[in-house]
C-alpha cells in the first residue's frame, strides 16, 4: 500500500482591497483616459515632425445655431423654457403660442435643417446689431419655411427677436 503523506493546503488568502502595486494611493497613475506611453516613435507627431495636421473643430454661424435650437423647440425634441434665455421681446411668447402643436413634428425621419441663410445688410461702420434669417426644414417629403431675427444685446449674445413659421408666427393673440 503505497500511502503518501499531504500537507493540507493553505487556506485561500483574503483578497486584498487595494489596487495592485501596492495601497490604494502609492501606485503611481496617468491622467484620467490617458494612454499608455509606448516608445518615442509610436506617439503622436506634431506638424513640425511630420504629423498630422489638426484644426479647430469649425464653429457654426448664429443664426444655424438657433434655426437647430428652433427646431428642437417646434419638433418637440426640446421644452419651450429651453429657450428662455435666448429670447428677447415677443419671440418667448410666440414660441409658446407655436410649440404645443409641434408644428415641425413628422411622423418618419427626424425634420433636418436643409438651409439657413441671413438677409445681408452692409454696415456703416458699426457693428452688426440685428440679423434677419430664414431656414427651410425638411419634415419627411414636406418642406416647410421658418423666418426669424435676432439681435444682438449689450453683453454681445445674440438673441432671437422674432420667429415665423409657413406665416403661422404672425397669428392673432387670443383675445
Amino acid at each position: 500500500m503505497n500511502t503518501t503523506l499531504t500537507t493540507p493546503s493553505p487556506l485561500p488568502r483574503p483578497r486584498s482591497r487595494t489596487a495592485p502595486g501596492g495601497p490604494a494611493g502609492t501606485r503611481p497613475r496617468g491622467a484620467a483616459g490617458a494612454r499608455p506611453r509606448g516608445p518615442a516613435d509610436a506617439r503622436p507627431r506634431t506638424p513640425a515632425q511630420g504629423g498630422p495636421h489638426r484644426t479647430a473643430p469649425r464653429t457654426l454661424p448664429p443664426h444655424t445655431v438657433f434655426a437647430e435650437r428652433l427646431l428642437a423647440v417646434l419638433s418637440g425634441e426640446r421644452p419651450v423654457h429651453w429657450m428662455l434665455g435666448h429670447t428677447v421681446g415677443d419671440a418667448y411668447e410666440q414660441l409658446v403660442r407655436l410649440a404645443p402643436g409641434t408644428p415641425l413634428r413628422s411622423h418618419g425621419p427626424r425634420p433636418v435643417l436643409r438651409r439657413c441663410s441671413v438677409q445681408v445688410h452692409p454696415g456703416r461702420g458699426t457693428p452688426q446689431t440685428a440679423v434677419e434669417a430664414f431656414a427651410t426644414i425638411a419634415t419627411g417629403a414636406r418642406v416647410r419655411a421658418m423666418a426669424f431675427r435676432l439681435e444682438r444685446g449689450e453683453d454681445q449674445r445674440w438673441r432671437c427677436a422674432a420667429v415665423e413659421l409657413d406665416g403661422l408666427g404672425t397669428a392673432a393673440r387670443p383675445a
